[in-house]
């Protein structure tokens, strides 16, 4: 069954009614069914842009010879949505025709092509696209070779394969003949007349239009047909370097939606992937010319949905306690603001880092698995809320051979065994289950509730036995965590006793240390509160709360925070100074980018550098230059700076003048010329010597070290406005909050980090 254009753009199913006998026995055919009357009255009224006079000649002098069309290969990006298709690059378009035509299309197994960067897979016999790394419905795929537009749209679409099929074979015997005008009627009354090559209309059946057309001329208002990709004007994109330098995983914030336009974490990646490509071939051409740089690729991690999945029904919980009156905002705050509150909830929280870490190293080794010969660093993007998960979970890493070997190390309760723990618990009921999953003690800690709930533990058992390890785990490991103590945060010396015998907060401050430096389990405890770092500075309640911290199976190489909130969090907890000496434990290198009207983002470096005002570093435009608005506002600035110094130069000389010694004491004229004079060059002499030492002191400025989160280096990096955000800052809070994944100047920032570290020379582009 072949589909046929609909009045909506749509395609309707219909077979066409093609006999190739009658096609070649008499191609000039008519029917009653279409009005055969009307037909010169349609082709002037077709698209001035579709049609023109030459066109409509006959083609009778100058047979044209028969070549086969080349087809091109489009998806559909959205499964529920059949009126938007895209191409395929042309790389990817030709492994999908090699694999058809080596396999054929009749049944048997499967062919799988991997297609744009190996995201995606496309199923050759079946014609579907699924996506490898997250969650997507399947998208339909076609091998186009005719296309169609109506006079009010804007694109060309690519009709069905059969349809194609049908309209190539006709065409064949027009084009062999040399005998046009061939008319191709469907059972649902259109048409397709071939008038000649260049010309080929369809025509919507009269008794298919719709009732309400305002007259005649529209309802006969005809389609132009196009045969190949090269007739048509569409964007073909360039096909994806196979060789990938980075992998980076970017972690979205509150809420579903990623920006204004309401999409999704995956199409903001896209968004941001293909901005990074573009940004290759300007800054680093001659490098990719020489095979040196090949590409980044961008994950996006969700963990929104596992929130608000059915697993931990809290959507279900919220909506009952929710108000009826403004549905849709409180339907909002419920799906984003709500996070924020999820976030510092230890219940759900514990949910949210687990997700985003299993996410991650689920996302970690299916790229090695595709990738097999990937030896590239890894960096991760946190973007608002999930720079924060992204904080927390770094600061609470393992460094060392421990890393890797899970929650517990084989010293944590070897003085147990399982069935002496469930004896004491009173849980001896579940050995054997346990048991026949081949689950000790050590294997049970790495073990998460949803873990035990599958093997049909229930809740008050399953919470009981997990707490139990992981208070058991806590009590053992403090007495050797002073070892392993990230750089910068070290146990205090003893404080000295007072005058009453009492010790100093020596002590309780040593006890903050080793709680914040454990790297995977953080009890809350709001008692303590110094230099540490991260998710363990707070809580509700004085307790044994905690926070269970994956392990990453990979040690990042650079932390990127967008629009982040990081530096609020901390001061929220009660952190109001970062140590200079402290690193994240597997992770040396952390940026804080920022808009500078963002509302929801914070600076870094004044948590760590308390005697010096410094100011962000600002990001370069893309194309090498600082914004015009922006240029022109620092020359007004410098230009009122040196005019308000001359007008206190002027007025200081005035005042000195009046403050000389009376006339009567005046010295002879001469005498005073000369005097005068060596006034002027000394007070010229000492104006230039000062210019001469504040540039001298500006050139000589030495580099600030801002700790040692970047390795010395600055952290806080800010965008800049655009002249338009410029006239109200207000006005683009919130896009400012959101603008991240599209700013070219945030991805060349990303960029050259990368590819500094690999040796690759950043090049500038002429203007």
């Amino acid at each position: 069954m072949s589909h046929v254009p609909s009045e909506e753009g749509g395609l309707s199913e219909a077979a066409p009614d093609v006999n190739n006998q009658d096609l070649l026995d008499n191609p000039a055919q008519k029917t009653g069914n279409a009005p055969e009357d009307q037909v010169p009255h349609v082709v002037d009224e077709a698209s001035p842009s579709s049609t023109s006079s030459f066109e409509l000649l006959d083609m009778d002098s100058a047979p044209a010879t028969y070549r086969e069309v080349q087809p091109h290969w489009f998806f559909c990006p959205r499964g529920e949505d059949n009126t938007t298709w895209l191409p395929f690059s042309r790389e990817d378009s030709d492994k999908l025709e090699n694999a058809l035509n080596t396999v054929g299309d009749k049944e048997g197994d499967e062919v799988v092509i991997a297609v744009d960067g190996e995201r995606y897979d496309v199923h050759v016999r079946e014609r579907k696209r699924y996506a490898v790394y997250w969650e997507q419905g399947p998208t339909e795929v076609r091998r186009c070779s005719w296309f169609y537009k109506g006079d009010k749209d804007t694109k060309f679409m690519p009709y069905p394969e059969d349809f194609c099929k049908r309209l190539e074979e006709a065409y064949m015997v027009a084009v062999t003949l040399n005998e046009w005008k061939t008319k191709l009627e469907f059972p649902s009354g259109e048409t397709v007349i071939l008038h000649n090559p260049k010309l080929i209309m369809q025509y919507q059946a009269v008794g298919l239009q719709d009732e309400w057309q305002s007259s005649p001329s529209e309802q006969t208002r005809p389609r132009t047909l196009k045969r190949g990709v090269g007739n048509i004007t569409v964007e073909i994109p360039e096909g994806e370097p196979e060789k990938v330098d980075h992998l980076v995983f970017m972690v979205h914030g509150i809420g579903p939606a990623c920006d204004l336009r309401f999409r999704s974490i995956i199409q903001c990646v896209n968004d941001f992937r293909s901005a990074s490509l573009s940004l290759l071939g300007s800054h680093y051409k001659r490098a990719q010319q020489d095979g040196q740089v090949g590409r980044v690729e961008f994950l996006p991690v969700n963990w929104h949905s596992a929130l608000h999945g059915d697993a931990t029904g809290v959507d279900e919980d919220i909506q009952r306690i929710t108000l009826p009156s403004i549905s849709r905002l409180r339907h909002f705050t419920n799906d984003t603001l709500l996070d924020l509150f999820f976030y510092n909830s230890p219940t759900y929280c514990q949910t949210i880092v687990d997700t985003v870490a299993s996410e991650i190293n689920k996302l970690h080794t299916l790229f090695k698995q595709r990738h097999s010969g990937f030896n590239g660093a890894i960096s991760v993007v946190g973007h608002s809320l999930g720079s924060l998960i992204l904080f927390d979970l770094l600061t609470n890493q393992r460094n060392g051979s421990n890393a890797r070997q899970g929650v517990l190390s084989g010293e944590s309760l070897h003085h147990d065994t399982l069935q002496d723990t469930l004896t004491r618990l009173g849980l001896q009921q579940y050995l054997d289950t346990l048991q026949a999953e081949n689950l000790d003690l050590e294997s049970l800690a790495l073990c998460q509730d949803s873990d035990l709930k599958d093997l049909g533990i229930p809740l008050g058992p399953r919470k009981k036995l997990l707490n139990y390890i992981r208070k058991k785990w806590l009590s053992e490991d403090s007495k050797n965590r002073a070892g392993r103590l990230p750089p910068g945060i070290q146990v205090q010396p003893e404080g000295s006793s007072d005058q009453d015998g009492n010790q100093s907060s020596a002590a309780s401050k040593r006890r903050a240390h080793f709680h914040r430096a454990q790297s995977v389990t953080s009890a809350v405890e709001y008692e303590y509160f110094d230099v540490g770092i991260g998710q363990t500075n707070g809580g509700i309640a004085k307790g044994q709360v905690s926070i269970n911290y994956p392990q990453l199976a990979f040690h990042p190489q650079t932390f990127f925070a967008f629009g982040s909130p990081i530096g609020m969090f901390l001061t929220v907890r009660g952190l109001k100074h970062i140590d200079p000496n402290y690193s994240f434990p597997t992770c040396k290198s952390f940026y804080n980018i920022y808009h500078p009207f963002d509302p929801v983002a914070y600076r870094i470096e004044p948590m760590i550098v308390t005697e010096v005002d410094l100011e962000p570093m600002l990001i370069p435009h893309h194309k090498g230059r600082k914004r015009m608005h922006l240029e022109l506002k620092d020359s007004l600035t410098r230009m009122s700076m040196d005019l308000k110094n001359n007008v206190f130069g002027s007025l200081r000389t005035a005042w000195q003048s009046f403050a000389r010694i009376p006339v009567a004491a005046l010295p002879p004229l001469d005498e005073a010329n000369t005097t005068i004079e060596n006034d002027l060059q000394e007070s010229q002499g000492t104006c230039e010597e000062a210019e001469s030492s504040e540039s001298a002191e500006q050139r000589e400025q030495p580099e600030i070290k801002v700790g040692m989160l970047n390795e010395g280096r600055r952290i806080d990096y800010v965008l800049q406005e655009k002249p338009i955000e410029s006239f109200n800052e207000y006005l683009f809070a919130i896009q400012s909050h959101l603008c991240y994944w599209e700013s070219e100047d945030t991805a060349l920032l990303l960029l050259k980090e990368i590819y500094d570290k690999l040796g690759v020379a950043f090049e500038q582009p002429q203007q």
